[in-house]
């Protein structure tokens, strides 16, 4: 089994540059089902999740033909359906896009119930609702099957319970091809779903008001070919930002979109960590111990719930008595057990963790628990002292591109091997 060898202790210093927003693309991608013609999608990450959808289009009809490592194009025009490879939809939790795409395009849906990260539960009683609202009867069970009673979506007005980001997608890629027009109400507003429209936007679909808590769909008759460029990933970009305050050093963080790393770059500064914005990049120095903070975790403008297992690390060792409390899920604490390990301090009472700064983490034998958490025990790795052994790393490919090799080149001692003391079999995660 790989795992991730770091021996902890160096400062970060360098350049890293962003890969593509994971959140988009694995919208992105169900999205081009609907697209007759050629859909050509380009700073598309080079990860896991990416690969599995992309598989899933295939086996579904559509051409995928990869033009570089980042671009790709796809043409669905003769797409159906039925037939796709429901042993990966089981393996990923962006497979339930593919209920949006299917009943907007075709008016029947047969996907599995997601897979992907295990933090808690994540129902899909809104993506249910939503459907509904848009005249589709769903039925689900270890499968999710939708119809629509005359093979087209009718449009509606559809409140969620919930802010739901998730929710919000699916629904709006459903409505894109139903017939009139579409009220999302109580939306979320992350950069993703801004992006996720503007791409369906540039394959002739009419949304309006992606990035705030209304959106409003016309329904048109066919989506065409084009070409569209995915953001940068906000999570990624915070996760070196991250790493940099909790090792020490100083790095460029460049293809990035500063004004979506506000609120991360609003906590590091409360942390006493020096961030610098320029027009696509940010410059992220930490020279001395880092400084208490209580962190909350809400929908965007607020602090992500993605960026909470690695801002807990930088907690994790900073000077004083931190508070997170984590707003959006029932339990992404998990990865706690695995920071006591390396000796944190922390303490969890349902949705709040009160975290003790210690001086030093020290390395150990730790587990990636899912995506986010894996991030964090990497970080955690690599500001500790003496030798960090993370194993999963699976989830950890799933959303970040050449992790391994992008931290290599600022600095950080972290390879690859099969098991701890063997030879290193490659240098770079191949996502």
């Amino acid at each position: 089994m790989e795992k991730y060898r770091i021996q902890g202790g160096n400062r970060l210093h360098g350049e890293v540059e962003i890969s593509g927003a994971k959140n988009a693309a694995v919208a992105i991608i169900p999205a081009a089902l609907m697209v007759e013609g050629v859909c050509r999608i380009e700073n598309l990450p080079q990860i896991s999740d990416t690969d599995t959808l992309l598989l899933i289009l295939e086996s579904l009809g559509a051409r995928v033909r990869m033009i570089n490592p980042s671009t790709v194009e796809i043409d669905a025009t003769h797409a159906t359906w039925s037939g796709a490879d429901y042993d990966r939809m089981r393996k990923i939790r962006a497979s339930y896009y593919f209920v949006g795409s299917m009943l907007g395009r075709f008016g029947v849906a047969r996907t599995t119930m997601p897979g992907g990260c295990n933090f808690g539960v994540r129902p899909i009683d809104q993506h249910v609702k939503g459907m509904n609202a848009l005249g589709a009867e769903v039925e689900v069970s270890d499968y999710i099957d939708a119809r629509a009673p005359g093979r087209r979506l009718r449009g509606s007005s559809v409140y969620l319970d919930k802010v739901s980001v998730g929710a919000t997608m699916n629904i709006m890629i459903a409505a894109v091809l139903a017939e009139g027009r579409t009220v999302i109400e109580n939306a979320a507003r992350e950069p993703h779903i801004v992006d996720l429209a503007n791409f369906l936007n540039s394959m002739g679909a009419d949304v309006r008001g992606a990035g705030t808590d209304t959106i409003k769909v016309r329904g048109v008759e066919r989506l065409h070919g084009g070409t569209y460029a995915i953001i940068p990933d906000q999570i990624e970009a915070g996760t070196y930002m991250a790493a940099t305050a909790a090792c020490g050093g100083e790095v460029l963080i460049r293809n990035v979109i500063p004004k979506h790393l506000d609120c991360i770059s609003a906590k590091l500064r409360e942390m006493e960590v020096i961030v610098e914005e320029y027009p696509e990049s940010v410059l992220v120095r930490s020279t001395g111990r880092l400084r208490r903070a209580n962190v909350k975790t809400q929908p965007y403008p607020g602090f992500p719930t993605d960026m909470q297992p690695q801002i807990g690390v930088a907690l994790a060792i900073a000077d004083g008595t931190s508070v997170i409390t984590e707003g959006v899920w029932d339990n992404r604490y998990r990865y706690i057990n695995e920071l006591r390990k390396m000796g944190a301090q922390v303490q969890v009472d349902g949705r709040v963790a009160v975290v003790e700064g210690v001086k030093t983490l020290t390395g150990a034998g730790v587990a990636a628990c899912d995506l986010r958490a894996g991030a964090a025990m990497v970080i955690a790795g690599l500001c500790a002292q003496g030798v960090t052994m993370v194993e999963d790393i699976h989830f950890i490919e799933r959303g970040y591109q050449d992790l391994v090799g992008k931290l290599q080149n600022l600095g950080a001692d972290i390879r690859i091997v099969d098991e701890p003391d063997e030879p290193v079999r490659r240098t770079a995660a191949a996502g």
